[in-house]
């Protein structure tokens, strides 16, 4: 019966309100937008309970029932949300940057969050980011299966980009002018992103293997934005080859 009224109205019929948010990234994104959201619905705010779980949520049933505390969404959290949410949407990174010298204790979740984010960014060396060189490390170790790139956590290490973001990455490490990456199935140069059915039929017959020059970037001796185009976005950042704002 509520369903016409906005997050922060639709909160105020109730007596209290928990927000449950783990480790993973994108959870912690969310965390920080709904904060920076309620510092308008302060008597909404007076309801929420915030409960931190650190691991990640689907791993909660393998320890039972298990109730990590709640406690009272403060000024500290909204202010420290709020302007964590303003800093990734802002058109540069320097104010993620600037984020890691300042008090985050509020949100003890956060600020590796922070750090794995902005290791996403072009390296200074390699113009790649963090989970790019870490497929170029496996390729080159003979991870050819794109199941292993995308699946296998622990090995892959980097935790920000989910199965189809790394489909992505990896398409532009083999499509480019100059590829870091062979082997990648042809059929993904033309289809649309959205048919994920054929997609991951071209994902799975790929036999990925190293190039020459894709050896030259990950020994920091070629840049790889140097030879093929970057256009993506990191938060509010729009990262081009002109632009290429660096990590």
């Amino acid at each position: 019966k509520h369903r016409d009224l906005s997050l922060g109205e639709f909160c105020q019929h109730y007596e209290a309100v928990e927000l449950w948010f783990d480790v993973q990234p994108k959870a912690q994104l969310k965390l920080i937008w709904l904060l920076d959201y309620f510092h308008a619905y302060p008597e909404a705010v007076r309801r929420l309970k915030l409960r931190l779980v650190d691991l990640e949520m689907r791993e909660l049933e393998k320890f039972g029932r298990w109730d990590p505390p709640a406690v009272d969404v403060t000024e500290k959290e909204l202010a420290t949300g709020s302007a964590a949410w303003q800093a990734w949407r802002s058109p540069t990174p320097a104010a993620c940057f600037d984020l890691l010298r300042t008090d985050l204790s509020a949100l003890p979740l956060l600020k590796p969050v922070l750090i794995d984010l902005l290791e996403e960014l072009p390296s200074g060396s390699t113009g790649l980011g963090a989970s790019e060189m870490r497929m170029l490390e496996l390729i080159a170790r003979g991870y050819s299966r794109t199941s292993w790139l995308f699946h296998l956590f622990q090995l892959r290490q980097t935790r920000i980009f989910g199965e189809w973001e790394y489909g992505y990455l990896l398409d532009g490490l083999a499509f480019g002018p100059r590829p870091a990456v062979a082997g990648l199935d042809e059929e993904l140069r033309t289809l649309d992103r959205e048919n994920l059915r054929d997609r991951h039929a071209a994902y799975l017959r790929s036999r990925l293997s190293i190039t020459e020059f894709g050896k030259a970037v990950l020994a920091h001796k070629e840049d790889f934005s140097q030879h093929n185009p970057i256009d993506r976005w990191w938060g509010g950042t729009h990262l081009t080859n002109e632009r290429l704002w660096r990590w």
